[in-house]
């Protein structure tokens, strides 16, 4: 083979070599070209299906966007709390950076659950709470400031003060309600707290912090604090008085024996020449639902005292027998006189059996339950509504009196009023 041969195969393999390069620069860039368009495929679909990140990066969201994701999203029916804090939960422990501290995420959203309901008493106790209130209520000793509490819309307060008592001599009043006990202000207070905790300080003081509102249902108002002893106080429940041919029962709680203590005291009044009763049911936060059915009782021979709604249907309590007296009777109710104590005026004012003097109860005509939880906290809520007779709500309302009398300080108007009302039935 010639030299110029060899040169002209040369050329042939160069140029034949130099095709094969440029198919393959060909082939690789139309590779390239394709994967480029795939990728800005996916991504594009990627952020059409993420609203919330379009927006974050800056771009509007496409027409039909909003409409298509609702569709999609109603696809599943999120009807209870239980679903939508699932789907929440999933979605971080998919996608966030964070992790969430369960105790604290329990504690916020059981207590939004439970003040979304129009239950004022509703509530959600964590585990260290509950522990402390089982452990309090199973030793504590009675001890305590002098005060009679009660507990409205959930807060504790004072619904009596006992004369010559410490708290009195350090001003407070009933109406008077508890926010903090030695500091601690991080809760509400109820009534079954504040009253565990000072029998769990016997013999100790305590820093007691007030807020004196302008009514029971006011936010604010004068707060002060105290330094009490906690000790025991022993006070009559049930105390009496004779004025002329008129017996006033005064029953400060209706406790497990009142029926037996009011009854010796309507027989006692009666032996000393009382011709008619008032029964004194001021700043009582009531007690019993049975001891006021049976106090009810000993006064109206026969009738409906009480209707209690539950959410399986509703029953009555009624009396019907020998009562322990026939005589005139006036109750008297401020707008400390709670729950119980509510009932058992309503009953004898809707059986025309008493008249009311005084002013508004509380308006706290329900009834409350603990129940525990299986992780070993607990949730409170009003299990029972109570009616008068003639169907009319406590709740909210309170037991209004038939004749108005307002407190006024320095003399007892109230008890005047109540015990003329007596007499004039006794000269009718």
């Amino acid at each position: 083979m010639g030299q110029a041969e060899q040169q002209k195969r040369a050329r042939k393999v160069s140029l034949a070599m130099k095709r094969q390069r440029g198919h393959m620069r060909r082939i690789a860039a139309a590779l390239l070209v394709f994967l480029l368009l795939c990728a800005a495929f996916m991504a594009g679909f990627f952020l059409r299906s993420q609203p919330a990140l379009m927006d974050s990066l800056g771009f509007p969201a496409l027409e039909g966007q909003s409409a298509a994701n609702d569709s999609s999203s109603g696809k599943t029916t999120f009807d209870s709390v239980s679903m939508r804090v699932s789907d929440v939960e999933n979605l971080l422990a998919e996608f966030s950076l964070d992790s969430v501290n369960l105790d604290e995420a329990t504690v916020g959203v059981l207590g939004a659950m439970m003040a979304s309901t129009d239950d004022p008493y509703a509530m959600y106790y964590d585990p260290d709470r509950y522990n402390s209130y089982i452990k309090e209520t199973s030793e504590r000793s009675y001890a305590g400031i002098g005060v009679v509490f009660s507990e409205y819309n959930g807060r504790a307060y004072a619904a009596d003060v006992f004369e010559g008592s410490e708290a009195e001599a350090r001003g407070v009043v009933p109406g008077d309600f508890v926010v903090g006990l030695d500091g601690d202000e991080s809760h509400v207070w109820t009534m079954t707290e504040v009253v565990n905790f000072l029998s769990d300080h016997d013999g100790t003081s305590v820093v007691v912090s007030w807020m004196r509102p302008t009514s029971l249902d006011a936010e604010t108002g004068l707060e002060y604090s105290t330094t009490l002893l906690c000790k025991e106080y022993v006070e009559e429940n049930v105390s009496t008085e004779l004025r002329e041919n008129v017996g006033v029962i005064r029953l400060r709680q209706i406790t497990a024996n009142s029926t037996d203590l009011v009854r010796q005291a309507i027989e006692q009044l009666t032996a000393e020449g009382a011709a008619g009763f008032v029964l004194d049911l001021r700043s009582n936060p009531g007690g019993y639902l049975s001891q006021a059915v049976d106090l009810a009782g000993l006064l109206l021979r026969s009738g409906v005292v009480v209707e209690v709604q539950t959410n399986e249907g509703s029953s009555t309590k009624k009396v019907s027998g020998v009562t322990v007296t026939d005589a005139p009777v006036c109750v008297m109710v401020d707008e400390f006189t709670s729950a119980a104590a509510e009932v058992l005026a309503a009953a004898l004012q809707d059986n025309q059996r008493a008249t009311v003097v005084g002013q508004t109860s509380a308006g706290k005509g329900s009834v409350q339950v603990t129940r525990e939880l299986t992780w070993g906290g607990a949730v409170r809520y009003t299990a029972a509504y109570y009616l008068t007779p003639l169907g009319h709500e406590i709740s909210g309302v309170g037991v209004v009196p038939d004749i108005r009398v307002s407190a006024n300080e320095g003399v007892d108007n109230q008890i005047i009023v109540a015990v003329d009302s007596v007499r004039s039935q006794l000269s009718s």
